[in-house]
This record gives structure tokens, C-alpha cells and sequence, in this order.
């Protein structure tokens, strides 16, 4: 099982609209609208390190108003 959490900045003012997708997403477990540097913090699961790279590039980072993202992998 892999598991990553993103920081994501998005465009003023769309941080409602950008949570509302990411919760479509079946591997994202928990997702949080958060205020300082990154506007929210997303985290996922998947069963291997290809479905992660799949997740963050084509289900997460083609969202439109995503400004930048930093994807934190976790380990046991």
C-alpha cells in the first residue's frame, strides 16, 4: 500500500470548488481546506507506487486553478 499527502495552492478563491473535486476521487482518504502557505492538504492511497503516479498526474494535477503542489510520500 502507498501512501503520499499533496500540498496544493490554488487560485484565490477556489478553494471550495477544488475540495468538492478532489473528494470525487476514490483514493483520496482525507482532504482538508487549510489557510497559510497551501491552500489544501489532500491525502491518498493506492495499492502501488504506479497507481500513485497515476493518481497525482492524471486525476489530481490536470484540475483546472491548481497553481502548484508538493507531494509528500509516506512510509513505514
Amino acid at each position: 500500500m502507498e501512501k503520499a499527502f499533496m500540498l496544493i495552492s490554488c487560485e484565490i478563491g477556489e478553494e471550495q470548488t477544488l475540495y468538492s473535486q478532489l473528494k470525487e476521487i476514490p483514493e483520496i482518504k482525507n482532504c482538508l481546506i487549510t489557510y497559510g502557505s497551501y491552500d489544501i492538504v489532500a491525502e491518498f492511497e493506492t495499492e502501488n507506487s504506479g497507481d500513485m503516479n497515476q493518481v497525482i498526474t492524471s486525476k489530481i494535477r490536470h484540475l483546472s486553478n491548481i497553481r502548484s503542489t508538493i507531494t509528500l510520500r509516506a512510509i513505514n
